[in-house]
């Protein structure tokens, strides 16, 4: 029999401990729970909170008119609107060059779905869209990417869970 080598061994020992780590916090519940809400700030209060509630069908959900900001839902998701000061001054974000949010991705209930929003946004005349509904990696999740008219990045993703075979 071959003797274990000292790096094997030593793998081992601080490997064991990890991993019963790992094994017990998985166990436990995490300190934080849900996503509360998110807030972003815009150049577009009224278009940006129109986009949501009559493009995406969400409610609106009260409002600061003295910030000023609008509060929207669908009901598990909750977005804040803060208009900045000075459109015109506001810097736009840079995916590749700034830290901030990149993206928020919002789970679409099928793949009809899906492309009938792909419709909305093509005919709406302030959306962008970055890419068309395609498969996320080699798929079957599919998804698309579109700037709303503050310019935020939203993601559009149908996972594979809730894809059925006639879509």
């Amino acid at each position: 029999m071959k003797p274990l080598s000292p790096l094997l061994i030593a793998g081992m020992l601080f490997a064991s401990p990890a991993l019963a780590q790992t094994e017990a916090a998985s166990q436990e519940e995490a300190a934080t729970l849900d996503l509360n809400h998110i807030g972003f700030a815009v150049t577009k209060l009224d278009d940006t909170a129109s986009f949501f509630v009559d493009t995406l069908g969400w409610k609106p959900a009260g409002g600061r008119p003295e910030y000023p900001a609008k509060f929207v839902t669908n009901g598990k998701m909750f977005v804040t609107l803060w208009q900045v000061n000075d459109p015109a001054k506001a810097v736009t974000f840079d995916r590749k060059n700034n830290v901030g949010l990149h993206h928020m991705a919002i789970t679409v209930r099928d793949l009809p779905t899906l492309h009938d929003l792909h419709r909305k946004f093509v005919a709406h005349e302030d959306v962008v869209v970055e890419f068309a509904p395609e498969f996320l990696g080699d798929g079957p999740t599919t998804h698309m990417m579109i700037r709303e008219p503050s310019g935020l990045r939203l993601e559009f993703i149908v996972p594979a869970s809730r894809i059925k075979p006639k879509d």
